[in-house]
């Protein structure tokens, strides 16, 4: 045995550099849990968003918020405005927090909350989803439900309960891992075309995450276990653009939904008003969003929904190594709408559905 184990170490694990055991999922749960005002906002914000995408529910889905939360306690100052218009604005809007924790690079940079709490490299990965089911909880306690993408396929154990939408990005929905993991989640999960603008890439994963899967990972114990899904049905495409050209426009709306009908799925399809669909600069989501919201208004449209990157205020700002220098409720990651133009935004398209 000992031989055994001397010639693995010659040849396995040549790049790691440490393993650091985490607390289990159910340790997490036990210390963090879900309370009845939570679990209420939880199990409610997913019927609607279900009722919505069937098509039971005429109201539109409005997932907005940060890029990327890095500051707990700005996020929960930007949540309770959110939540205050939620209530206002209910009867024309199911408005859901975009609560991002894990950030995909395209090469190198911060990884979101989870990966690095202390935003200085040091990955404690165990203070980081603590500080998320922290967070999630105080949202859900509001009465303020949460989205947010599914990047790592151990992470959502340990903040499931939390969460009433999920997304998988542009650079995942190809991924079999992805696809198998939204087939085993308990909410809905929209998934976002490929880099590239196509559309069939998330059209087939909608296919495949209502099948049954088996993959790997974990318990609420923490041990390692073959996952079987029963396939999860509410699955939606996210336009939002490609390497080429915007793809909110009419045109693309309705390839996505004969697309969507083509593979036997309902037309549900929801317009991420940034990334390649704002050209790159967070200022045009708001001629994006006026352009949708006319589609809308003015025709039968298969959009279900619309999501927005939003902070406090508007833009960005850079990872300085004197953390005391970051700006309160100002984006790390991509640049956001500030507030002012958010309450906007939600207030006039109220409005405007209220009249059709």
């Amino acid at each position: 045995m000992d031989t055994v184990n001397n010639l693995s170490h010659q040849v396995a694990n040549l790049h790691v550099r440490e393993m650091l055991p985490l607390l289990s999922p159910l340790d997490l749960k036990a210390r963090l849990p879900l309370t009845p005002a939570a679990a209420q906002t939880v199990t409610a914000a997913r019927a609607a968003i279900r009722g919505v995408l069937r098509g039971d529910d005429r109201r539109l889905l409005v997932v907005i918020g940060p890029c990327s939360i890095h500051d707990p306690a700005a996020a929960l100052d930007y949540a309770q405005r959110l939540a205050r218009l939620q209530r206002e604005l209910a009867s024309q809007l199911v408005i859901v927090m975009r609560a991002y924790l894990e950030k995909p690079r395209t090469t190198l940079g911060w990884r979101g909350l989870i990966n690095d709490p202390y935003l200085d490299g040091s990955f404690d990965m165990s203070a980081g989803l603590t500080v998320a089911r922290e967070l999630l909880l105080e949202l859900n306690t509001l009465g303020l439900p949460v989205a947010t993408e599914m990047l790592d396929p151990i992470s959502p154990q340990y903040l499931d309960d939390q969460i009433s939408l999920a997304t998988i990005g542009a650079r995942t929905t190809e991924a079999q891992t992805h696809r198998a993991l939204a087939s085993g989640v308990s909410m809905p999960v929209g998934f976002k075309n490929g880099t590239d603008g196509g559309t069939q890439v998330a059209v087939n994963a909608c296919v495949s995450a209502a099948g049954a899967h088996s993959f790997l990972g974990i318990t609420e114990d923490g041990r390692s276990a073959v996952v079987k899904t029963t396939g999860n049905p509410d699955g939606f495409v996210i336009l939002r653009g490609g390497r080429h050209e915007p793809n909110y426009q009419e045109e693309y709306v309705v390839q996505a939904a004969r697309l969507m009908r083509e593979a036997n799925l309902h037309p549900a399809v929801m317009i991420d008003c940034s990334h390649a669909n704002a050209e790159g600069d967070f200022r045009r989501q708001e001629t994006v969003w006026y352009k949708v919201i006319d589609q809308i208004v003015t025709r039968t449209s298969p959009i279900v929904g619309m999501m927005v990157e939003s902070n406090l205020v508007e833009g960005k700002q850079p990872l300085l190594a004197d953390r005391s220098a970051l700006k309160y409720g100002l984006s790390l990651t991509d640049g956001c709408i500030g507030w002012e133009t958010t309450e906007r935004l939600l207030v006039e398209t109220h409005h405007a559905l209220d009249r059709r």
